[in-house]
């Protein structure tokens, strides 16, 4: 019995010590200790999809290039131009983060896609499949850059799909 226990105890600080090595790479890499994402609506369809799970980048670690400058750079993210970013609206960190498209940054005072100025300076977002910007839509103001989370990175289809699954409790009872 003490030989098995034992054994077991080894087998878990093995597994302790493979988990920490795959973590300690991963935020080396990313710059993130959240190194992933999954996708929950399908306001970025066609290029993600719900249960999508999106590999991000720290956004201390990359320049957010937005849709206006990827166009005018010809540089594209997710099949259209420009970065997807996650972020927190309007900086609560208790909301879900949203993956939308920066689409351009606005200074504060310049005008908003509804028509009012902006309240700071921020990017504008869009979901790739909505009709309009986050900020009419969603109420949300301008995203500043402390409220960015991370930047998509890479799409991996159908992996996101546990991450929802405990998040929306489907499996208690």
């Amino acid at each position: 019995m003490k030989e098995a226990l034992l054994e077991a105890g080894k087998s878990l600080a093995e597994a302790l010590i493979i988990v920490a090595i795959i973590v300690s790479v991963a935020y080396a890499a990313t710059g993130t200790w959240h190194i992933g994402f999954a996708v929950e609506s399908g306001s970025m369809e066609p290029n993600m999809h719900v249960g999508d799970l999106i590999f991000v980048q720290a956004p201390l670690r990359t320049n957010i290039t937005t849709y206006e400058a990827g166009k005018m750079l010809n540089y594209t993210s997710f099949n259209n131009y420009g970065d997807v970013i996650i972020y927190r609206p309007n900086g609560f960190s208790s909301a879900t983060p949203i993956i939308h498209r920066a689409m351009y940054w606005v200074e504060k005072g310049e005008e908003m896609p509804d028509g009012e100025p902006a309240p700071h300076a921020g990017y504008i977002t869009k979901g790739d499949n909505n009709p309009c910007p986050d900020q009419p839509m969603l109420g949300v103001g301008p995203v500043k850059p402390e409220w960015v989370v991370a930047v998509a990175r890479v799409r991996i289809p159908y992996l996101g799909y546990p991450s929802i699954i405990l998040k929306k409790g489907f499996l208690r009872k």
